[in-house]
């Protein structure tokens, strides 16, 4: 028997004063973004926003179905748009912020299982690592160098 030893690095800031500029204006844009989430069974709204290397931002924000398994992630909504609103850019940095309606969330929410994957495969198509920031409503923000970190054994094309 073989043993595998997975490890992630994520860097802490207390807060999002701590990131450059750039990254705080980004974090910004995902709380923008956040606001116009579609929660009403949840309550819980999160928002994205992806940074790409022509300068431009575009959001994306989570909108919630009645039929649960029809929503639709901030995450993939915010690289979606992306891909669509700037066909062959890469995606530099994509932050996400969540919020309830019912309390404060301190912690970083880490992205769901399919939304990892999106990120993993555009880091593929794209052949360049994303930023990952992820921050709770309120408190601290967690960086990632790359969205693999997120999924370090994810499924990609290669498989296929």
């Amino acid at each position: 028997m073989k043993e595998i030893t997975i490890s992630t690095k994520i860097k802490v800031y207390e807060s999002a004063k701590e990131l450059p500029v750039e990254y705080q204006n980004l974090l910004e844009s995902a709380r923008a973004a956040r606001n116009l989430a579609y929660a009403p069974y949840s309550n819980f709204r999160v928002g994205a926003a992806a940074l790409l290397d022509n300068g431009a931002v575009v959001q994306g924000a989570n909108l919630e179905n009645a039929a649960y398994s029809m929503c639709i992630c901030a995450e993939r909504t915010a690289l979606g748009n992306a891909a669509m609103q700037h066909p062959g850019a890469a995606v530099r940095a994509i932050a996400v912020t969540v919020q309830s309606d019912k309390k404060a969330i301190a912690q970083p929410a880490s992205p769901c299982g399919a939304c990892r994957q999106v990120i993993s495969e555009t880091e593929d198509r794209q052949k360049k690592n994303m930023i990952v920031i992820l921050q709770g409503s309120e408190g601290e923000v967690y960086w990632l160098d790359s969205g693999k970190a997120l999924l370090p054994i994810g499924f990609h094309g290669g498989f296929l």
